[in-house]
């Protein structure tokens, strides 16, 4: 039987993304697109301003696009994708969640909020039970989970084959960042054509903590972050598509440059019909994982690894990832498969 759901958010450049990653979804059938006052009222083709490079399926061109509010939501959908702006989310998200409705956000509001799961499928499914201790400390019937940070979560499964073999101690990353992680007209072609922009306000903090959260351990109740120490620097460049970080990280065990492929290239995946069938690709080619070349790798759904070499005291490597794919409404899909498989929806 098909899962019904909506997009909260549904013009933006995650929710076009949501809308194409839906389009002959087996399980997933959209029934509801949300946006600004501006939009609602509008057909999903007058209101979006299409830059996906794809057509709008042919239903959805002609759906109506709806307020972001409760009451204008079909009471018959069991799920909803969020891809709202952080200060719209943290109110909106709240009267949805009250309402009893099940929200898998892609946006950075309640991420480290301790009775929320922040989840990557292949990496931490137990924290989705966290669901029970939202409910009661909160107070509502719905279940709010988010996925991370575009940035975070191109290194984390990387990370996290490393520290299930040689138990993680610290980590640097310094990331290349494409110009749709900030939206279509967050980066103007003057600041970034011909440039490199070497910050990314609040991009650090959130790869510092989420990782931890990520690769934490859940008890039942709370989950501890891990232990590593983690810094990121976070660059901006002018690729459109594709976060590519340079990592490097110190483990308690010793590891070979080939003992980190094999564990990358090992780490298990998961069933979902959105999740590439290896989670993470290890490049043998010094001068790969390339954006223009390789982030669309598994649909856009796997992780690249590259150029591994051991150091005084550790590892270097990189990695990449589609941001606005795996790192945006593709994470937040597979999330929606995995509380659909779990019982949650």
């Amino acid at each position: 039987m098909a899962v019904r759901v909506g997009i909260l958010g549904a013009t933006g450049a995650v929710g076009q993304r949501f809308i194409q990653l839906l389009d002959d979804h087996p399980t997933f059938e959209l029934a509801a697109l949300t946006a600004s006052e501006e939009s609602a009222g509008k057909t999903y083709a007058d209101a979006a301003k299409w830059r996906v490079n794809a057509p709008i399926p042919d239903d959805i061109a002609d759906m109506e696009v709806g307020p972001t509010t409760p009451d204008a939501v079909l009471d018959d959908v069991d799920l909803l994708f969020s891809s709202l702006p952080s200060g719209v989310a943290t109110e909106v998200e709240p009267e949805f969640l009250h309402e009893g409705y099940v929200v898998s956000s892609n946006s950075s509001n309640d991420r480290m909020a301790p009775d929320v799961p922040l989840t990557i499928p292949e990496i931490n499914p137990d924290h989705l039970d966290l669901i029970e201790v939202q409910r009661d400390e909160r107070g509502w019937d719905g279940a709010l989970v988010k996925n991370p940070n575009c940035s975070t979560i191109t290194m984390v499964p990387t990370l996290a084959a490393l520290d299930e073999s040689f138990d993680l101690e610290s980590v640097r990353v310094s990331t290349l960042q494409a110009v749709s992680g900030a939206g279509y007209s967050g980066v103007s072609s003057m600041e970034i054509i011909d440039n490199a922009i070497p910050h990314i306000g609040g991009e650090e903090n959130k790869m510092e903590t989420e990782s931890r959260k990520l690769l934490g351990e859940f008890d039942g109740t709370d989950v501890e972050l891990h232990g590593m120490d983690v810094a990121a620097s976070c660059n901006r460049i002018p690729t459109i598509d594709g976060h590519l970080e340079n990592v490097f990280a110190e483990t308690a065990e010793e590891a070979t440059a080939e003992d980190a492929a094999e564990a990358m290239r090992s780490y298990e995946g998961v069933d979902l019909h959105s999740a590439p069938e290896q989670l993470i690709h290890v490049f043998e080619d010094p001068v790969r994982p390339q954006p223009r070349l390789d982030r669309e790798r598994g649909d856009g759904m796997q992780i690249s690894a590259g150029g591994i070499q051991e150091t005084g005291t550790g590892l270097k490597y990189n990695c990449l990832a589609h941001n606005t794919i795996r790192g945006a409404a593709g994470a937040s899909l597979l999330n929606g498969e995995l509380l659909v498989q779990e019982g949650w929806v």
